[in-house]
């Protein structure tokens, strides 16, 4: 799992004191603190299971001599009724944790198993499907990994790492142009700088001005086809906005580079995945 440690803990560190509090009233005046047990991570619906290390690092900030065994790796495919992990410990850290583990474990593999699929229905197109900054407040690190592990790529992770004009940068600095040549002297020269277009009158404004990577904003296919001709390899397309499963195919046959969609993140179901008490 390459991700930042610390801002990992982090997460889950907030996750857990939002859930605990100041105790799990339940769990403490019902089992002895000596009482040891172990439980089960266990698939109830197929997908791609991914937050394997997150969930183990759930129990072990509860309780860091907890054990966590896994069965399978970040990226493998799952079935009902497989066993995913388990782990060992004092059975107040199995009962106070399962919650949180089990959100985790739900929601990166739900996103993962949806953009498996995705990828999957693209994998003989030239486009590469990635991500947006639509993610949930505070899990966007994590997330964005559920999405790599489902095989597909990260846009930008925040507003400090990547340049995108978009629509209302252009209508607050006065045109395209403008705002391309304004960037293109204040930032480092090895950054990219992308620009959203709406139209294919745009399209040419964002070529003229020399945009390295050209959005096209919610366009149909025909205006996309276009696009790509009208571009010619003099930039990169990316296709963005109403991205899904039923029309990802037909926008990848226009011949853009990049597919882009928030649906990755803030649309995928958790997948069902249970937790029991062995």
């Amino acid at each position: 799992m390459k991700m930042n440690d610390w801002m990992v803990k982090e997460i889950i560190k907030r996750a857990l004191v939002e859930d605990l509090g100041n105790g799990d009233i339940t769990t403490r005046n019902l089992i002895a603190e000596t009482q040891e047990g172990q439980g089960l991570f266990l698939a109830k619906a197929s997908g791609i299971v991914a937050g394997l290390e997150v969930s183990a690092a759930v129990f072990s900030c509860l309780e860091p001599a907890a054990r966590f065994t896994a069965f399978n790796h970040d990226g493998d495919e799952i079935k009902p009724g497989d066993r995913i992990a388990r782990v060992e410990g004092k059975m107040s850290t199995l009962l106070s944790g399962e919650r949180v583990a089990l959100n985790f474990l739900q929601r990166l593999s739900g996103i993962a198993s949806k953009t498996r699929n995705m990828v999957g229905s693209i994998k003989y197109q030239h486009a590469v499907l990635v991500d947006t900054r639509k993610t949930t407040p505070g899990l966007r690190l994590l997330e964005k990994y559920a999405v790599r592990v489902g095989g597909a790529k990260n846009h930008r992770f925040g507003l400090y790492d990547g340049v995108m004009i978009k629509d209302n940068h252009i209508q607050a600095v006065g045109g395209i142009q403008k705002a391309v040549s304004t960037l293109r002297q204040k930032v480092p020269h090895t950054l990219k700088i992308e620009v959203e277009v709406e139209n294919l009158q745009q399209l040419q404004e964002a070529l003229e001005a020399r945009a390295d990577i050209i959005l096209l904003d919610n366009m149909d296919s025909e205006s996309m086809r276009k696009a790509v001709e009208i571009v010619n390899g003099q930039a990169l397309l990316e296709a963005s906005g109403g991205v899904n499963e039923e029309n990802i195919v037909e926008i990848a046959k226009t011949g853009v580079d990049f597919i882009s969609c928030g649906a990755l993140t803030h649309s995928a179901p958790s997948l069902d995945i249970s937790f029991k008490i062995l």
